[in-house]
């Protein structure tokens, strides 16, 4: 029996998406998700956080980060995270619009607060 997996972060970036990559790599049947409002990224400070909404592709955050400031963001890792989830996917997906694209026998939640917006 083949299982489907379900992969949840706030954002759909950093955990859900390196699980997504693991599993995918590994043979797994895997999706992946986001529960927040919008995809947050880190800033040049704690008070300006990088803003998308779900759908915009990894490309385009790629793009625009390099444009603001390559070499903060490549010593951050923000850009190679955004270049391994574009290898991956087209777009970050939010869990509450995204997920009745299937039944998932298992699904893992990176955080207390995904783990309630995703059983709600």
């Amino acid at each position: 029996m083949n299982l489907r997996y379900g992969v949840v972060c706030s954002s759909n970036q950093n955990r859900s998406m390196e699980a997504h990559s693991l599993l995918k790599r590994e043979g797994f049947d895997v999706c992946s998700y986001g529960t927040g409002a919008h995809v947050k990224l880190p800033g040049p400070s704690l008070r300006e956080p990088n803003v998308y909404d779900f759908g915009t592709p990894y490309k385009h955050m790629f793009d625009d980060l390099r444009r603001k400031d390559p070499e903060l963001y490549k010593r951050n890792g923000i850009l190679p995270m955004l270049k391994r989830n574009s290898a991956v996917k087209t777009a970050p997906q939010r869990w509450q619009e995204s997920a009745a694209d299937g039944a998932f026998d298992v699904v893992f939640a990176f955080e207390e607060k995904v783990f309630d917006m995703v059983i709600e």
